[in-house]
Formats: structure tokens, C-alpha cells, sequence
């Protein structure tokens, strides 16, 4: 609370999930999530960007709006949120923008997303809407991300 107090953007990003969730003796409350979450993206938190772009997609505390989701997680996957960016890709699948989507994933699975990987990987096999070569590529530059963030021994 004290740092909530001083206007930290990780803590009001954290007390917002608090609110979303209902923990840590909290009411559970969307509405009241949606607000600090809104504070802190305007303190400068990447992460209550990125939960901002999650209530607008899921309607959750606000009405949903994919044009205003996709806005939320534009500019935090811009800052280098991944999970934002692996959102952006469902986003423009359910647009039909099969191309944009494959494009969003292959830099998500880069950074280390493996679910990007998976969805880059059914794109190939099922529809074909992703290359071999694009598999490969995100494949590898996953498998670079995870190997770089390991510790060492």
C-alpha cells in the first residue's frame, strides 16, 4: 500500500490484478482493476498496458472493444511485452489477417513464447498458412531465447 501510496506503476499494476482476481483479502472487482490498471499505464507500467488490452478483448470491467484491445496491446508489446504480442497475433487471426498474425507469433516465439510456437507450428500444418521456413525460423529463434535465459551452472 505504501508504494501504491507513492504512485508506483508496478504496484498499482499488481493491486489491480489483486482487484481482477479477488486475492489478498480483496473483493473481487473488474471495474475497480480497470481503473488502477489505467493509472498505472499512464505511470509509464508496461504490464497494465498489456492488462488494459485483456479487459478490452475480454470485456471485463469495461466493454468489449478488440479495436481498443488491440490499441492496448500494440503499445505494450512496442515495449517489448511478449504475452502482448502473442495477443495481438489472436487478434488479427480473428480479423482473418492470417498473415499478420504468423508475423506477430514469429516475434513472439523469438523472445521466447512457446505457445507462439505452437500456434506457428498448427499454422504450417493444418493450413498451411505458415512456410516450413517460417516454422523453422521461429523454432530456432525460440530455441535461442530459451537457451540465452537460462542460468548458468
Amino acid at each position: 500500500q505504501a508504494r501504491v501510496a507513492k504512485k508506483d506503476p508496478e504496484a498499482i499494476n499488481d493491486l489491480g490484478l489483486d482487484y481482477c482476481y479477488g486475492t489478498h483479502g480483496l473483493q473481487k472487482d473488474a471495474s475497480k482493476a480497470f481503473e488502477l490498471w489505467t493509472e498505472a499505464a499512464e505511470l509509464g507500467s508496461i504490464d497494465a498496458l498489456f492488462h488494459l488490452g485483456v479487459a478490452y478483448y475480454n470485456g471485463e470491467g469495461v466493454q468489449q472493444d478488440m479495436a481498443k484491445a488491440a490499441e492496448f496491446y500494440t503499445k505494450a508489446a512496442m515495449q517489448g511485452h511478449v504475452q502482448a504480442r502473442h495477443n495481438l497475433g489472436i487478434v488479427e487471426k480473428r480479423k482473418g489477417n492470417i498473415i499478420r498474425s504468423v508475423r506477430h507469433w514469429m516475434i513472439s516465439a523469438k523472445m521466447g513464447h512457446k505457445d507462439s510456437i505452437e500456434f506457428i507450428k498448427r499454422m504450417f500444418m493444418v493450413g498451411g498458412f505458415a512456410t516450413k521456413a517460417q516454422y523453422a525460423e521461429a523454432l530456432k529463434g525460440y530455441q535461442d531465447a530459451v537457451e540465452e535465459m537460462k542460468s548458468p551452472d
